[in-house]
């Protein structure tokens, strides 16, 4: 089978496109033909040495969410069969013509949804579920800011929060800001000209918000704690913007009873990973479509030009998913 591989860390030029051998097929899996692959900036992570190498996850393979055609099940796999349209978060292998997947990751793709749509969904959308709903508790009539609100995860978290009953408020560059309102933000803040902590407290009349979902880290941190309401919830589950020299308001944090968690599913166990499958599509996957969920698309590129993809989205440009596409017959 053809795959994207690289024999050394570095920029998108190392990527290659060559042939190597197929996945071997465990008792739990799913054998998949791969039609699409999401990018995600875990790639661009492991492309870079930050995972160390030669063992990344399940495969020395880069790419974690896939969506295709079954083409083979493990003997304990229970709920699915060849031929069956799936998609889902894998532990490496998506830059492939066939990936295997745990069955216990793997949900249906929705009536309505091409390949391309699906292979956008589950690591964005169970991600921002994760954060903004399992951990960090948001609910119905309370107030969020999502930060990069037009980004794979944001995006979603953006939709998520808004179906959700919250009002929403969300930082974009202002070209973004029409497609962050089409997927449900109430207030859009350009973070190029304007400092989210001050626009929050006009508002919400000083008060602050209930949750906050952070992808930067130590510029921005010292401010989400500032804006938070009290009880409020901040879920770090990004560092984009470093970790050095952040400034914590401890005494905001104990008298407004605040809570600071941080998340990331690549270090989770399986077990927990596929809980967290499992509540995203128990709660979620059905509003697909009809209820007017819906991934992002920035762009699609071949399997070959996976290194012109990651560049893309390493250069900032992408709003949404950028997604690949293998061209397996």
């Amino acid at each position: 089978m053809k795959a994207i591989t690289f024999d050394q860390f570095g920029s998108t030029d190392v990527l290659k496109i060559g042939e190597v051998p197929e996945p071997v097929l465990r008792p739990h899996d799913l054998m998949v033909r791969t039609r699409a692959a999401g990018v995600n900036r875990a790639d661009l992570t492991h492309r870079r040495g930050g995972y160390g190498w030669p063992d990344f996850g399940d495969s020395t393979i880069m790419g974690l969410e896939i969506a295709g055609d079954v083409i083979a099940v493990g003997e304990q796999v229970e709920g699915y069969a060849v031929g069956d349209r799936v998609m889902g978060i894998v532990g490496g292998g998506a830059y492939a013509e066939v990936s295997r997947i745990d069955y216990r990751m793997a949900m249906p793709i929705p009536a309505g949804l091409d390949y391309i749509q699906a292979a956008a969904i589950t690591e964005v959308f169970v991600t921002a579920h994760e954060a903004l709903i399992h951990l960090g508790k948001l609910q119905p009539g309370e107030t969020v800011l999502i930060h990069a609100g037009a980004g794979g995860v944001g995006g979603a978290a953006v939709q998520l929060a808004h179906a959700s009953g919250a009002t929403v408020l969300t930082t974009a560059k202002a070209s973004a800001h029409a497609i962050v309102h089409k997927l449900g933000a109430d207030h859009a803040i350009d973070y190029e000209t304007q400092d989210f902590a001050e626009v929050v407290a006009q508002r919400t009349d000083n008060r602050g918000v209930d949750v906050i979902l952070d992808f930067i880290g130590a510029p921005y941190f010292e401010r989400n704690v500032n804006s938070l309401n009290f009880g409020g919830r901040l879920v770090q589950i990004g560092i984009m913007g470093g970790v050095e020299n952040a400034k914590i308001p401890l005494d905001r944090v104990l008298y407004r009873h605040l809570q600071i968690v941080g998340t990331v599913m690549k270090s989770r166990t399986q077990e927990v990973k596929h809980a967290m499958s499992r509540r995203f599509r128990e709660r979620w996957l059905a509003h697909f479509v009809q209820d007017g969920l819906s991934p992002v698309i920035d762009s699609v590129y071949p399997l070959a030009e996976a290194g012109a993809a990651q560049k893309r989205m390493e250069d900032g440009l992408n709003v949404g998913k950028i997604v690949l596409v293998t061209g397996a017959d």
